[in-house]
């Protein structure tokens, strides 16, 4: 199953250097040509043509899935490299006193761990999901852009940037959360490999 996903993933990037059919609208394309996100090092990249025909609520949508996807990520390549150097959660996973360094690190972990923690990894995601992780592009209160789940707490000082700024550090985290994706994505991939290289440095 497993060698399935990576089959499946590097079908999904190989098929994103396709040509784009030549009867997108071009009109509907340059409408988004100037948002946030079209900036170097690609600028406006759309290979698949998602936006040819697409309104803003669609970008919307679509920007809203990148954030997503690229803060997940990111938290994922961090995970990755932290327990592969070794740092681990203290104490046991489970009731038979299993430690968390016990377990292999990326994706053998999936299988090694108890089926019922496995279980319980899925239904806390989903739950973030269905409940917590919302924004006006699907079904809270709107806020400030889209993608933004600040709970009127903890902002980071974000309301005391000017417009300028604010838009400097979305296209930051818009670009690191892309080059997690592809960090992330490369990895799973080396690691099914099987080859004797180390996948992060050393490790």
């Amino acid at each position: 199953m497993t060698t399935s996903l990576i089959l499946a993933s590097l079908l999904a990037s190989a098929t994103a250097f396709a040509p784009v059919s030549q009867q997108a609208s071009s009109t509907a394309l340059k409408a988004f040509e100037s948002e946030l996100g079209s900036q170097p090092p690609l600028g406006f990249f759309d290979p698949l043509g998602l936006l040819a025909d697409a309104n803003q609520e669609r970008f919307d949508r679509l920007r809203y899935v990148e954030l997503k996807h690229g803060r997940v990520c990111q938290l994922a390549f961090l995970g990755q490299i932290t327990t592969r150097a070794g740092v681990h959660l203290p104490g046991s996973i489970d009731n038979a006193g299993d430690s968390f360094d016990s377990f292999p690190d990326g994706w053998a972990g999936l299988s090694a761990i108890p089926q019922a923690g496995l279980f319980q990894i899925i239904a806390f995601v989903g739950f973030l999901e269905l409940f917590v992780m919302k924004d006006s592009a699907n079904g809270a209160a709107p806020g400030d852009f889209v993608g933004d789940f600040r709970n009127g707490s903890l902002d980071f000082g974000w309301d005391k940037f000017d417009e300028d700024e604010k838009m400097s550090k979305r296209a930051i985290e818009l670009n690191n959360g892309r080059a997690a994706m592809m960090g992330i994505l490369g990895l799973m991939i080396h690691e099914q490999l099987g080859t004797d290289l180390p996948i992060i440095g050393q490790l």
